[in-house]
């Protein structure tokens, strides 16, 4: 869904915005960082603005998601396709990072692609 409204506060864009950046946290700290940081912000803000609501939803998903597929072709190491796999994990991370923060800065309802809705 690629919707933009220009109606949104720019505190809501702001705390979007953030809900997806916080997943970097899991590249400064342990794994579960990259969950724990969308997280709290979706927890901490969700009532507050439907928008954050989605986007902090949506990147629990996404961080859930690529942990999981993190952990696969990190296990796949031992058969040698995981080495491949890995980098093209961990790019794939950061590429659609950076476009879902930009878009929720934007103002744009973002659906990350390749993501698995555990949370509706």
């Amino acid at each position: 869904m690629d919707y933009h409204d220009e109606h949104l506060s720019k505190d809501a864009k702001n705390w979007g915005m953030f809900a997806h950046l916080s997943g970097f946290a899991g590249y400064l700290t342990f794994a579960l960082g990259f969950v724990l940081g969308p997280l709290i912000i979706w927890l901490m803000k969700r009532d507050e603005y439907t928008y954050v609501n989605y986007h902090g939803k949506e990147a629990i998903n996404f961080q859930i998601s690529f942990l999981i597929y993190g952990c696969i072709a990190g296990a796949l190491m031992v058969v040698l396709i995981g080495f491949v796999l890995l980098p093209i994990v961990g790019i794939l991370h950061l590429i659609f990072t950076i476009i879902g923060s930009i878009r929720a800065s934007e103002g744009n309802f973002y659906r990350y692609p390749l993501t698995i809705r555990f949370i509706k």
